[in-house]
């Protein structure tokens, strides 16, 4: 089952994570929201994160400081 999220708006957002190569030749995660669920959706919310939510409510990951 993939982590889902629903804003204040009442909108539900489904979390993915894409692993890249850099130019260095580094591999990079990134993680995005999205309305569908597609392939590379997560079960929970990485390590470190947390989900917040930005101005227009859509919801963004955060490093925990």
């Amino acid at each position: 089952m993939a982590f889902s999220y629903t804003n204040s708006r009442g909108r539900t957002y489904i979390l993915h994570g894409k692993t890249t190569t850099l130019k260095s030749g580094k591999q990079q995660t990134i993680y995005f929201f999205g309305k569908l669920e597609k392939e590379g959706s997560l079960d929970a919310v990485p390590a470190g994160y947390e989900v917040s939510e930005s101005k227009n409510g859509l919801p963004v990951l955060r490093k925990i400081r």
